[in-house]
């Protein structure tokens, strides 16, 4: 067997440089030599950008990840009514190990750790004053995707405990020989949200302050406020969290609406996809969308039972919804502009991780729990609460955060069940594609899928 990820892995490597053309005249992959396209320090740049381009495919953060997350949780809060059958298999949680969402989505999330590991091997060729910045991105987008592929594929972190359940396969050395064996084995959770955290931490002390499309030093730091978050390590999230509001240039926009469908980014956004026309449009689009926004006319339909949640009817998030022209259905406002930028990491989610950290720890780290559940109800217009409990606190991350793709990840991590099934079902654990498993010897399937 001389193949790990034959397809996400490797075929896909230097896609994202013949995807940077306008910025760096290159010719077609199969008539690039390897010696030529990593012996720049340009080059090595532009394979970097082409990681982020990777990062902000529709199969990774450009809005499949966010859709099928929500999915997955989804029980009576929203429906899919739309004809694809691979996000149907999500939202039913009977899903094939064919599923090619899915199959893409562990393809696209390897190639992006592929270039990043290109980018951190050759990291001596990039010019001194640019080797920081670069190795702390390409150390930041190889933990972004590691992240959520252990959360996906690798059952629940369980806090307290060895977490040797397996992940996924662990890959820090970049591939360009097809004839190399690239059989491994999946690592442990516990190894694998080790790496993470180290490429996060490594990452802090490289970069500084962020442009408008890469990742910078608070970037880092508020990713790993949501892995700690979702550890069950209360007070590194809390400190982390705490952290980025109180030290970062993000602040929160004037109003909810002003958070969502911008071109550039807003001043709450701490790591948002860049689209443009020339791009194309996003995921989130084209399912939550209505036609005339560019989407296929609304395939996640939000349900009444999501609406009721809202205790005030002065909430502006509780009226962010419109009513398709063609299927009828009650849509989310969160994604009609078919060019804005896709929001991965807001502002608003930190204070909402330091508020319930917090309140778990007793302590009043920052601002208190209520003040900072106050801060994001407030902006939206709704009344200010005069006491917060933990249930309060996760119910405005249900009613900020919606549709942005936390749900499955909130329910698991609260071991709270999903419809029917236990947090901890394997039904809510993605199947290893069965394309992976046909030529990785080593992998072992996700229990309920065969093997």
């Amino acid at each position: 067997m001389k193949k790990f990820k034959t397809y996400g892995l490797i075929a896909f490597l230097f896609g994202a440089i013949i995807s940077c053309e306008k910025e760096l005249d290159i010719e077609p992959i199969q008539e690039i030599p390897q010696e030529v396209a990593l012996s720049s320090s340009e080059n090595i740049v532009n394979l970097l950008t082409g990681a982020y381009e990777s990062a902000g495919n529709i199969d990774a953060y450009g809005g499949r990840l966010q859709m099928l997350s929500d999915l997955y949780g989804f029980t009576d809060q929203a429906t899919w009514v739309g004809t694809f059958q691979q996000p149907r298999q999500v939202f039913s949680k009977n899903i094939l190990v064919n599923n090619s969402f899915i199959r893409d989505f562990w393809g696209n999330a390897y190639s992006t750790i592929n270039m990043a590991n290109l980018v951190i091997d050759h990291i001596d060729i990039v010019e001194p004053d640019l080797q920081k910045s670069v190795m702390g991105q390409a150390l930041f987008l190889r933990a972004l995707s590691y992240f959520d592929l252990v959360r996906f594929f690798g059952a629940n972190y369980e806090p307290g405990a060895q977490n040797t359940q397996p992940g996924v396969p662990l890959s820090l050395k970049g591939i360009t020989d097809y004839d190399t064996d690239l059989t491994i084995a999946r690592s442990s959770v516990e190894e694998v949200y080790a790496q993470v955290i180290s490429d996060l931490q490594e990452a802090y002390e490289l970069l500084k302050s962020p442009n408008s499309y890469f990742a910078g030093k608070y970037t880092t730091k508020a990713l790993l406020a949501r892995v700690y978050l979702q550890q069950g390590n209360y007070q590194g999230a809390l400190q982390a969290a705490s952290e980025v509001i109180t030290d970062s240039k993000y602040k929160l926009t004037p109003s909810f609406e002003g958070a969502f469908n911008n071109d550039v980014n807003s001043t709450e956004d701490i790591f948002a996809i860049q689209i443009t026309s020339q791009d194309g449009t996003n995921d989130l689009i084209t399912h939550y969308a209505d036609q005339p926004f560019g989407g296929r006319g609304g395939d996640i339909v939000v349900e009444e039972t999501y609406i009721d949640l809202f205790d005030d009817e002065n909430d502006e998030r509780a009226g962010f919804f419109y009513i398709s022209d063609y299927n009828g259905g009650t849509l989310t406002s969160k994604y009609t502009n078919q060019f804005g930028n896709v929001p991965v990491i807001r502002l608003a989610e930190m204070y909402l991780i330091r508020a319930e950290c917090n309140l778990r720890l007793g302590s009043e780290t920052g601002d208190s729990p209520l003040n900072d559940v106050n801060t994001i109800r407030q902006r939206a217009g709704a009344a200010p609460r005069a006491a917060v409990t933990l249930d309060d606190i996760l119910l405005e991350r249900e009613l900020e955060l919606a549709f942005e793709g936390f749900l499955i990840h909130d329910l698991k991590r609260t071991q709270r069940s999903v419809g029917e099934l236990p947090y901890n079902d394997n039904r809510l654990l993605y199947p290893i594609p069965q394309r992976e498993m046909d030529v990785n010897s080593l992998l072992e399937q996700n229990p309920g899928y065969g093997n």
